[in-house]
């Protein structure tokens, strides 16, 4: 699916899906249907105690990104000790740019934990627009954020920096749609490819083992 498209869906067409699907059931994921083995790895942030690296890359105006969240959190709680994992918010273009520095700053700020889920709230069920600067601070304020330091940071190096790496990677992955999973810079997949969200993390957990095992 194409990047600069802002109706971006979880699920490809249903002939993808059915070959897909009838593959997976004949032994597992398969390169070049599945998932997709990088040429070129992309770079991976690990912390000192772990060993392999998983990151989803998203938009919060994505709607299959919103739905495919409570299968990811859930997911991601059962993760075995060597396994890290953490969100990329993709920058594409300009609107993606605001929400992307969105969660950069609230993170930077330490309040992405109680707001993440409330962002994709306020867009797919309170049909809140956020997709400007103007919109997206209104709505901050009213979750009670401390403004003068969220706009300190809105516009620092610190939030430039990681929205560059964060657009540097997706561009690594040659992620031309979300949501999408990427294994340690070798390996994405994603429902569009797997055959549903919940396929896309069982796909997951095949790459992790790979991973794991040496086979990349």
């Amino acid at each position: 699916m194409n990047r600069r498209d802002f109706s971006l869906q979880l699920a490809a067409t249903g002939a993808v899906l059915a070959t897909a699907t009838a593959a997976q059931a004949q032994g597992g994921p398969v390169e070049g249907t599945h998932y997709v083995k990088l040429n070129t790895p992309a770079p991976v942030s690990l912390a000192a105690d772990k060993k392999i690296e998983v990151v989803e890359f998203f938009w919060y105006e994505c709607p299959a990104c919103n739905a495919f969240e409570p299968a990811l959190e859930s997911w991601v709680k059962r993760l075995p000790a060597d396994v890290q994992f953490r969100y990329i918010p993709v920058g594409f273009t300009a609107r993606h740019q605001v929400t992307q520095r969105l969660f950069y700053t609230l993170e930077a700020m330490g309040q992405l934990v109680p707001l993440h889920r409330r962002i994709f709230a306020a867009i797919h069920v309170q049909n809140r627009r956020l997709g400007t600067e103007s919109e997206m601070m209104n709505w901050v304020k009213e979750q009670g954020v401390d403004m003068a330091r969220f706009n300190e940071l809105y516009k620092s190096f610190q939030v430039n920096t990681a929205g560059n790496r964060a657009r540097q990677l997706s561009d690594a992955y040659r992620i031309d749609g979300v949501p999408a999973l990427g294994v340690h810079g070798r390996f994405w997949t994603s429902g569009a490819l797997a055959g549903g969200g919940e396929r896309a993390l069982a796909t997951t957990n095949f790459l992790i083992e790979r991973v794991r095992s040496g086979k990349i």
